[in-house]
């Protein structure tokens, strides 16, 4: 008995009150609503037709009421749910005339009493009921695959892939979209920078996806800004078959990227990339390098290797070919303090970063021996090929740091201490604060000068 009084008194607290009450309020509403089209149809005998009509739409409307907000409401607890609990609704502009075109042929079924405008009226509900079991069974058994390439630089083009594969055996799906799922917590926020940050901004639509098959379509995409961009799952929907409903259903697909730099040469790339280059080669002019072999003579090559000994020797041009290690052992440093803080600063904060991502890029196509300094990341001087990912990565995530640095992670004293290279800095710092060893070893470029 003790557990029978248990069981019972379980079931009684975790009664589903809000349902309940739902039903009930439902109930007393489909009971008013059917009275007062009772009391229409006698109000119509008698010849009061405007009491008539105004009780023939308060039925409608109270009826149309209980329809759409406690009807699907009380389905998701009943043993429905794991039927409708994955699927939104929502009526369409063309959806919303159809059924205002529902409800004057209701109201006039109702006053007429003529079974030719029921027989439509059924007909056009009947369409509804349709649309709705269609547009279910084309959103079943869909699923979603999104791939983006490896790397992915800002304000340059690349294309993705989204598959949609059909895992019904009979029905095929038709007329389906793809979009990003809004996030309401975000939608909710302020406007700023990061609620733009999602990976897909663009509806991608498939007309026809056969039974047991998979539709790719490609879509082309690019990113303005770098950094990191996520989705948190998309949004599959489709109009099928009237276009009267939008039937939706989420896929939990997350999705992360990290967006590089861009790396597309600028005007004052251009203007200062010479220099650069000018002050590498009068760095390392005159130094001992090693001798890697005597080749022959090729067109280009510079009159400075010919070695004219061993040209006699055989009648014909050779070159000195030496080990490029020592003419290209570059240090780029990337400084990450900021004096101020405002819109103009950190404009020419992103700047300096695209301008660093296009310097590791150059060297990377002409594999220079390159290291890497940053806020938090430091490599070692190796081939840049081997470090031009990671070193992008770091500039697709790096912050500037306002106010006062710990001295420790100073990248110019870093740089003042260890000779590795020709040293290429790029930084906001005035130029009275660059210490004065570091004149002679490195070329500084100043953000405020981009």
């Amino acid at each position: 008995m003790r557990d029978l009084w248990l069981f019972a008194r379980y079931h009684v607290v975790h009664i589903d009150r809000p349902a309940w009450r739902r039903f009930f309020l439902a109930l007393f509403a489909l009971s008013f609503a059917f009275f007062l089209a009772l009391y229409s149809a006698l109000l119509r005998e008698t010849g009061r037709l405007r009491w008539s009509f105004w009780s023939a739409v308060i039925s409608l409307v109270l009826a149309g009421v209980v329809a759409v907000r406690v009807v699907p409401y009380l389905a998701r607890r009943t043993a429905l749910e794991r039927w409708m609990i994955k699927v939104e609704f929502e009526f369409t502009r063309e959806g919303v005339v159809y059924l205002g075109l529902i409800g004057v042929i209701a109201i006039a079924a109702l006053n007429t009493g003529n079974n030719l405008l029921f027989i439509i009226l059924a007909s056009l509900l009947a369409g509804i009921l349709v649309s709705g079991i269609l547009s279910h069974i084309v959103l079943t058994g869909l699923e979603l695959e999104f791939v983006l390439p490896d790397h992915i630089f800002a304000e340059q083009a690349m294309i993705s892939r989204v598959a949609l594969a059909n895992q019904k055996w009979v029905f095929p799906s038709f007329s389906v979209t793809v979009e990003a799922q809004e996030d309401k917590k975000k939608s909710r926020e302020p406007a700023g920078r990061d609620q733009t940050r999602r990976i897909l901004d663009q509806a991608v639509y498939v007309p026809y996806v056969p039974r047991r098959a998979e539709v790719t379509q490609h879509v082309e995409m690019t990113f303005p800004r770098r950094g990191r961009y996520t989705q948190e799952g998309f949004r599959v929907s489709t109009k099928f078959p009237f276009g009267f409903l939008r039937k939706s259903r989420v896929v939990a697909l997350t999705r992360e990227i990290l967006v590089l730099p861009s790396i597309k040469p600028t005007e004052e790339f251009y203007e200062i990339l010479p220099l650069i280059s000018g002050e590498v080669e009068s760095h390392y002019k005159g130094r001992g390098v090693d001798l890697y072999a005597i080749r022959d003579y090729q067109e280009g090559d510079t009159s400075r290797h010919v070695d004219w000994k061993a040209s006699a020797k055989v009648q014909q041009l050779k070159v000195r070919e030496f080990t490029r290690e020592d003419e290209r052992r570059v240090v780029l440093v990337f400084d990450v303090r900021l004096s101020r803080g405002d819109e103009k600063s950190l404009a020419q904060f992103e700047k300096g970063v695209n301008f660093c991502a296009c310097l590791a890029w150059h060297f990377y196509e002409i594999n220079a021996q390159l290291q890497f300094m940053c806020d938090g990341l430091e490599t070692a001087m190796t081939s840049a090929g081997e470090i031009i990912y990671p070193a992008l990565e770091a500039l697709a995530l790096v912050q500037p740091r306002t106010g006062v640095v710990d001295p420790h992670r100073n990248p110019l004293e870093r740089v003042a201490t260890a000779a590795r290279g020709f040293n290429i800095i790029v930084t906001s710092q005035p130029r009275g604060s660059v210490p004065t060893h570091l004149w002679g070893t490195s070329y500084l470029v100043f953000m405020d000068s981009l």
